[in-house]
């Protein structure tokens, strides 16, 4: 269960601490102008590619903030950030502006997630709770066996929501494991039922890699659910509110 607070005015991310931010990406035109000034040629262009403008704000919003943070992090300002960019386009921090931050984003709606650690992958994933009329059959493709089967023997008011927690949960882990991965959503299991701790069950890597993960269920707020993955064990978990 995740408790959003607000960040204190000196904050230290320890080795055994993950950090995830709460951050709102429906912004002021001023702001999202300041935002942009500290993007890079990279973003700007990308921000122009998007078809609708709803998108495009959302996209600065979020990258701009993202900036923010890291640079808070880093001890340089926004625009000073740099990142490489690995084969599939996911995004790391030049190793040699500081020390070793790793980082994850993700957005839905209005809202966005920044998860942040020092010296372990992570992965973090947000959805917006919305009617699946296909959830069964979204689940039959993307999920592993063991998942289906734990989906199907949930009673059926219980099926949204741990249809949601499953696929946060798997996202969260794709995108720690990142570029190198080579297997899909249904080549690993999740736990999700109600009341049980979030884990990973399997993974088609080597069998101890199982236990090097841990994940935890967030609640970003009414109408949206996520999940965090850090490969780490049992780092200290704390959320941080920047959406007031």
């Amino acid at each position: 269960m995740s408790a959003w607070n607000q960040p204190p005015q000196k904050l230290l991310l320890a080795a055994n601490e993950l950090h995830v931010w709460r951050v709102a990406l429906a912004l002021s035109e001023r702001r999202l102008e300041q935002l942009l000034r500290q993007l890079d040629t990279t973003e700007t262009a990308r921000a122009e590619r998007f078809h609708f403008e709803r998108d495009r704000r959302r996209f600065l919003a979020a990258r701009g903030q993202l900036r923010e943070l890291l640079g808070f992090y880093l001890g340089l300002p926004p625009a000073e950030v740099r990142f490489r960019y690995g084969e599939r386009g996911k995004p790391f921090l030049d190793l040699e502006q500081g020390p070793d931050i790793r980082f994850n984003l993700a957005h839905s709606g209005d809202l966005a997630l920044v998860a942040v650690s020092r010296g372990h992958e992570v992965g973090v994933d947000l959805e917006e709770i919305r009617p699946v009329v296909t959830e069964a059959e979204i689940a039959e493709r993307f999920f592993s066996p063991t998942e289906v089967v734990e989906l199907r023997s949930l009673p059926p008011v219980e099926h949204r929501t741990a249809f949601y927690r499953c696929w946060t949960r798997k996202e969260a882990y794709l995108k720690g494991v990142g570029d190198g991965i080579a297997f899909g959503l249904d080549q690993f299991s999740v736990s999700f039922a109600p009341g049980v701790p979030p884990e990973l069950l399997d993974t088609p890597l080597d069998p101890p890699e199982a236990a090097r993960w841990s994940f935890y269920h967030l609640e970003p707020g009414p109408g949206f659910t996520g999940a965090v993955a850090v490969r780490a064990i049992e780092p200290k978990l704390r959320c941080w509110d920047l959406t007031g």
